[in-house]
């Protein structure tokens, strides 16, 4: 995760904390100990882009193989 938002953006700053230990167990949650994420990305890039659009960024540059797996995905964006 962290290899493919630096290739696609470039960041200043960026934090990837793994938070699925304290979502063990729930619905939705795979066992694999990679299903939720928080993502704190700066990155000229997104500025001006609406959250949206920032979000869908991400997401498309994170790829269906990422997305596909992981439960949950807190972003907080910033250009």
């Amino acid at each position: 995760m962290r290899q493919k938002l630096e290739a696609a953006f470039s960041p200043a700053r960026l934090e990837v904390v793994n938070e699925s230990d304290a979502h063990a167990g729930h619905a939705g949650s795979p066992g694999t100990g990679e299903s939720h994420f928080r993502v704190a990305i700066a990155a000229e890039t997104f500025a001006g882009m609406s959250r949206i659009e920032r979000h869908r960024a991400i997401h498309a540059a994170l790829g269906p193989a990422i997305m596909g797996r992981i439960h949950a995905l807190a972003l907080q964006v910033e250009g």
